[in-house]
């Protein structure tokens, strides 16, 4: 079992799970469909919420006690918004044609802003194992708090999901092969077909779980799942678009009601905290006092509350993004040599199900 789900508070914990997937999905359908849902959504939303967080970094809206400030305050969560949303933009401009959205060298923009994303997550996961190595001097597992208010647990699985995420970013093939829908709708990458995201899912899923484990539940089943939905039924060739808007929309609505995934009601905790009693909130004010403190007491403050890790489910899915990613590398070298291409610059997935698919809603 990857989480703790079970309970009084299952019913809300399954329920909250079920707003954020199915909001997700609505929100994407509403900014990919037409230009003001885009620009509404990706632009004036993002716009008013800076002035928000500006505001607040200057006392109004409760100041150092609204929930932003106190439980999102961190730059990465801030980096992350503005990443997914800058990324939303640049696939808007390629989609509707605006601007340097026309020009060809553009179209490698979508690879770009998803591999420095995938990089920024390889160094999470590097930070880790080396603060897990600080502790035991080898990569067998300690506890360490992040400044996100966070008790992660380093160790080697860690390792192996940076490796994962490296291959991932070789995963991704014929850079400059974006175009719009004939109905103007999507943004498509039609040579990013299911083997890619399935490595990427999966990948994706072990750094949110070993690093935002706290959140995962939602960021790393939910919104990864959505997207992925919408690709399979109804949006063939627009995951790439999928999954940034769902990202930044989530990110905006984490930003702002933080308490929905760390109160007790919708806080769901995975195995490793093994034996917890208390929610996300409750670890969060031990661990955010741990990492102020400055000094890793981290190991005794979780033995202290009845915590023993358990790590079993990382390592698991870190071999599993591994192999796959591997896998799906060794597929596209394989697919490319037989084709006499470069897969970075044509495309390596021509006349699979997905890709033709794909192709057949180019503009």
């Amino acid at each position: 079992m990857l989480f703790q789900i079970y309970g009084s508070t299952s019913g809300t914990q399954l329920l909250g799970w079920l707003m954020v997937f199915v909001g997700l999905i609505l929100l994407n359908e509403i900014a990919r469909r037409t230009k003001i849902g885009g620009i509404a959504i990706l632009v004036v939303i993002p716009i008013i919420l800076t002035i928000y967080f500006i505001a607040i970094q200057c006392g109004a809206f409760g100041g150092h006690s609204n929930q932003t400030y106190e439980y999102m305050n961190g730059w990465f969560h801030y980096f992350k918004l503005y990443a997914a949303t800058i990324g939303c933009i640049g696939f808007m401009m390629i989609k509707y044609e605006w601007g340097i959205g026309k020009s060809h060298w553009f179209k490698a923009w979508p690879f770009v802003i998803v591999a420095a994303n995938i990089l920024i997550a390889v160094v999470s996961d590097l930070e880790s194992a080396y603060h897990a190595f600080q502790v035991t001097g080898d990569l067998s597992g300690a506890w360490w708090a992040s400044n996100e208010g966070v008790f992660l647990y380093g160790g080697w699985w860690n390792i192996l999901n940076a490796l994962a995420g490296v291959l991932n970013i070789f995963c991704m093939t014929s850079w400059w092969n974006v175009y719009s829908s004939k109905d103007r709708k999507d943004m498509l990458w039609p040579d990013m077909t299911v083997w890619f995201i399935l490595a990427y899912d999966v990948w994706n899923f072990q750094y949110t779980y070993a690093n935002l484990p706290t959140h995962s539940w939602y960021c790393g089943v939910a919104l990864l799942l959505a997207p992925t939905f919408a690709n399979a039924l109804w949006n063939k060739g627009g995951w790439i678009q999928n999954r940034a808007n769902t990202l930044a929309i989530w990110c905006m609505f984490a930003q702002v009601v933080p308490l929905f995934q760390l109160s007790e009601n919708f806080s769901v905790l995975p195995s490793l905290y093994k034996g917890a009693t208390g929610s996300a909130l409750d670890l969060y004010d031990k661990a955010i006092a741990v990492y102020q403190s400055g000094t890793n007491t981290a190991n005794e403050v979780v033995a202290g509350m009845g915590i023993t890790a358990n790590p079993i489910p990382q390592g698991v899915v870190s071999i599993l993004a591994l192999a796959i990613n591997v896998i799906v590398l060794a597929v596209i070298i394989k697919r490319a040599k037989a084709a006499h291409i470069n897969p970075y610059k044509a495309d390596v997935f021509v006349g699979t199900k997905d890709f033709v698919e794909a192709e057949a809603r180019r503009a």
